[in-house]
């Protein structure tokens, strides 16, 4: 029987991967996983079409999958020890005043015992599906002119479905640790906000889609951390006027009647997003272009006006439950420029009154970074490949994915200086375009680690992405 025989990559570290793998040796206990370590990365980098611990130990020299599979599930390393050493040292050389984008992503999965796997929403399948889904938290550098800011990811956390975390068995199958209990994927969020504070991450606004946008606990933990934020938000987001909720607070408590109890205050009219922007005068619209790039103009009409974020309308009073009313902020909405298609959004902010316009409409389009992360991860470092069923698994995973993509910006960002981070980190940045009509975050990707031919020797040179 004829079988094809798959040529293995170099048994050789690549100088620049050795170098970038240096600082972070002492999290490895031994010898063998840190030699694991940097093949699994080589795997990572390489040109397969799928990126498990089978396909990699076929095709890297050096290695076997048991030797891989020990890595991802019973070697001696933390998978959050890693990320933090990471997050760290591209924190040294990171632009201050920045943005952390939050999001989550759908890994699709096939069967029910993968941890976390469930019929769930998937953005990445536009539908529910059966998936793992993953909240992680990415730093861009606040560059409103730069059509390829700095940008990289911090660490990922699996949302554990609610079915999944009350199930002690099947938790106990997967290894999924006694302290983990069920969180919303706001929760989760907020739990990254904290996360990249205590990393000393230099970020000054939080960025959001609707899906977070729209949680009022998650925007009251914002409020409550004093963290500045601009979110996305659907067209019944409830928002207060700003003179009313005053008028409100200002009326004396009605007195008792009799036995009965005194009338209880209730609070200002509840009003839509959609209701409040689309009451606005034309004049107060106005068409802003906020980025340029080659043949592409995003130019849309903006309006923005003061509001405080709210649930509960008047029935209900101040002190019911579902009643809450933020702080004074922003209410942002976006139309197609007139004779022009496109969607209508809406987003909210807590960014101070003197805020100008055009820096709320930049800071609101500011989220495509993470997106272009999870696109190029899954598409060159395997995000989305890992085979395995166990918490531990995943989460190291996730961390090595994040630990290869690194590299390869890092790369992009200082070709001439592989040694180190260049004290300049805008004089060379990832030249990528945000979408629409965008490329990629690693355009002309060519493929890190060649297959190893003898006719052929690897140029230690050689472009570092596919």
């Amino acid at each position: 029987m004829h079988m094809e025989i798959v040529p293995k990559a170099s048994p050789d570290t690549l100088r620049e991967l050795a170098t970038y793998l240096e600082p972070f040796a002492p999290l490895f206990r031994r010898s063998t996983s840190r030699a694991s370590l940097e093949r699994y990365l080589t795997g990572l980098l390489t040109d397969l079409e799928r990126k498990n611990c089978d396909t990699i130990a076929v095709a890297v020299e050096g290695t076997s999958t048991e030797r891989l599979q020990h890595l991802l599930t019973d070697a001696a390393w933390d998978p959050q020890a890693l990320d933090q050493q990471r997050v760290q040292a591209l924190v040294a050389q990171s632009p201050p005043a920045g943005l952390l984008v939050l999001d989550d992503t759908g890994l699709p999965k096939q069967g029910r015992s993968s941890v976390g796997v469930a019929r769930q929403y998937s953005g990445t399948l536009g539908k529910v599906a059966n998936c793992q889904v993953v909240v992680s938290a990415h730093y861009v550098a606040e560059e409103p002119t730069s059509s390829a800011p700095i940008h990289w990811p911090l660490t990922a956390r699996l949302y554990l479905p609610e079915g999944w975390a009350a199930e002690s068995a099947r938790r106990a199958k997967v290894r999924v640790p006694t302290d983990v209990v069920f969180q919303t994927k706001p929760e989760l969020a907020l739990a990254l906000v904290d996360q990249a504070r205590s990393w000393g991450v230099p970020f000054a606004t939080v960025v959001t889609d609707a899906g977070y946008g729209d949680n009022p606990t998650f925007l009251q933990g914002l409020d409550d951390r004093h963290v500045a934020y601009i979110v996305g938000v659907s067209s019944t987001f409830g928002v207060r006027q700003p003179e009313e909720v005053l008028a409100a607070a200002r009326v004396p408590p009605a007195a008792p009647r009799g036995r009965s109890q005194p009338k209880k205050p209730r609070p200002a009219p509840l009003y839509a997003a959609k209701a409040v922007l689309e009451a606005l005068p034309k004049d107060r619209w106005q068409s802003i272009t906020w980025r340029e790039h080659d043949d592409v103009v995003l130019r849309k009409q903006f309006a923005a006006m003061r509001v405080h974020w709210a649930t509960g309308g008047a029935p209900l009073s101040t002190s019911h439950h579902r009643v809450s009313t933020g702080p004074e902020g922003w209410l942002l909405g976006e139309r197609p420029v007139p004779g022009a298609r496109g969607e209508v959004k809406w987003y909210c902010s807590n960014l101070p009154a003197d805020t100008p316009l055009h820096r709320l409409v930049a800071l609101a389009h500011s989220r495509w970074p993470i997106e272009q992360f999870y696109e190029d991860a899954k598409g060159e470092c395997g995000l989305d490949h890992y085979q395995g069923r166990r918490w531990d698994g995943l989460h190291r995973h996730l961390a090595l994915v994040m630990l290869a993509y690194s590299f390869l910006a890092r790369q992009r960002w200082i070709p001439a200086n592989p040694a180190g981070f260049s004290p300049l980190w805008g004089a060379a940045v990832l030249p990528s375009d945000p979408s629409p009509g965008a490329a990629v975050a690693l355009p002309r990707r060519r493929v890190m680690a060649h297959r190893h031919q003898p006719d052929r020797s690897l140029s230690p040179q050689a472009d570092l992405t596919k």
